[in-house]
Formats: structure tokens, sequence, C-alpha cells
């Protein structure tokens, strides 16, 4: 049986909320901005072109793209955009709905792709793994299994 929900937050777990909150974004922005420097590429570049060198042939259709990035369509859209005027994707009709487009990895994008790897998984290591300790990244891991499943069934 679960607790009855209480009024109000107390405030160490407001202060716990806070720092969890804030110390990710610092985290997500530092990680943008070696990024973007070490490879030009952006994470919304990165998260896109991620998904596409791990799908079959390298291509996805517009909408399970938005869905494995967890982008609106039209977030999607505006952004595929600005990558294929850069030549790291290319778009074309879908073959099965006419509605919909394909989208594939250019060469360009796979070389990018690689290109930012390297340094992105350096930073990672820098700005997150060496921070922890093995017990710690195994309690974040065990927190965001639990949020994670509480959040999904809301999907």
């Amino acid at each position: 049986m679960t607790e009855p929900r209480r009024e109000s937050i107390s405030a160490d777990e407001l202060r716990i909320w806070r720092n969890y909150i804030e110390t990710a974004e610092l985290l997500r922005a530092r990680l943008e901005r070696r990024l973007q420097s070490d490879s030009s590429l952006s994470s919304g570049d990165y998260g896109v072109l991620l998904a596409l060198s791990e799908a079959d042939q390298h291509t996805l259709r517009s909408s399970d793209l938005a869905a494995v990035v967890g982008w609106e369509r039209s977030r999607l859209s505006h952004h595929l955009g600005r990558m294929e005027k850069r030549e790291l994707i290319c778009r074309s009709p879908s073959a099965e709905d006419t509605r919909g487009s394909e989208i594939r990895l250019t060469e360009m994008g796979a070389t990018a792709f690689r290109r930012g790897s390297v340094p992105h998984l350096r930073a990672v290591q820098d700005l997150f793994l060496e921070a922890l300790t093995p017990e710690q990244l195994v309690g974040v891991e065990s927190m965001t299994d639990s949020l994670r499943a509480y959040l999904e069934p809301e999907t």
C-alpha cells in the first residue's frame, strides 16, 4: 500500500530536487559546450546522428526518428532542415507513407559523428564518470532506473 500524498515538499526534499536539476543542467551545458567546440556538432545533431548510425541501413522514418530522440515532429523537421543544409543527413519521401519522409545518414554525417564521438565520450569520462566512485555510479543507475520505470507508463 502506498503512503497518502503529503500536502507539501519538505525543505530537504526541495534542496535535493534543486541540486539534482541544477547539477544535471550544469553537466548538460558543459557537455554541450565541449561537443560544440570539439566537433562543431550540437547535442541535437549528435542525438540524430547517433540514432541514424544505429538504425538499419542508417535510415529512419521521420516519425520513428522523432520518437527515438524524444522530440516533437515539428522541432525535428526544423532541425533536420539545418542538418540537411550541412549535408549531414538527406531526406526523401517515404516509400510506405506519402505523408512521411525517410531520413538517411550521409557519408559526411557519418564522418562528423565518428569525429565527434571520441571527444564527446572523453568529455563524459572527464565531467561525469571521473567525478563518481563505482558505488556512486551504481546508485545513479538505480535512481535513473526507478525514475524511468515510474515515468514511462505515461508515455
